[in-house]
């Protein structure tokens, strides 16, 4: 029998458990059977005004409210403004060539079953702030500050 193991599991046990009274969570350290009175749900953003991008290839912000927009097998509301031949009645930005290609790279007429559903990629903008603090810097801003270095520091 390997008596370090027998020592060692309880010890860790018991140094995970002293530690995670103090994680934060965004419960506040309240009992997981404790009721709270929950925070507002905050509002998606309905201005419809484009978001910068923080990074290469992020897919863009929806800037509007997609409630009770209906994507399913058989639906899919967002085309109904986003569709390339839509795109001059409704004025939205038509979606990406890329949504119109299949796994090989060919374009098709209708948007592609693999881009078919939004939400999987792309999430409305809510008028809230932040529940963790972030101190994320976008990329332009990283190689601006680079350039602005002088040579050699």
């Amino acid at each position: 029998m390997n008596y370090a193991k027998v020592i060692l599991v309880p010890v860790l046990v018991l140094c995970f458990a002293a530690m995670a009274e103090e994680i934060a969570t965004l419960r506040n350290n309240t009992a997981i059977d404790a009721d709270v009175n929950p925070e507002y749900i905050p509002k998606p953003t309905n201005d419809d005004i484009k978001q910068a991008r923080n990074y290469p290839m992020q897919p863009p912000i929806i800037p509007h409210t997609d409630r009770d927009y209906e994507v399913n097998l058989n639906v899919n509301t967002c085309m109904s403004c986003h569709a390339r031949n839509r795109t001059s009645e409704s004025q939205a930005p038509m979606v990406s060539v890329t949504h119109y290609m299949d796994r090989d790279g060919n374009f098709l007429a209708e948007i592609s079953a693999r881009r078919y559903f939004c939400n999987q990629c792309h999430v409305t903008q809510l008028s809230t702030e932040p529940k963790v603090e972030n101190d994320f810097v976008d990329m332009h801003t990283i190689l601006a500050e680079k350039a602005a270095k002088p040579q050699g520091q």
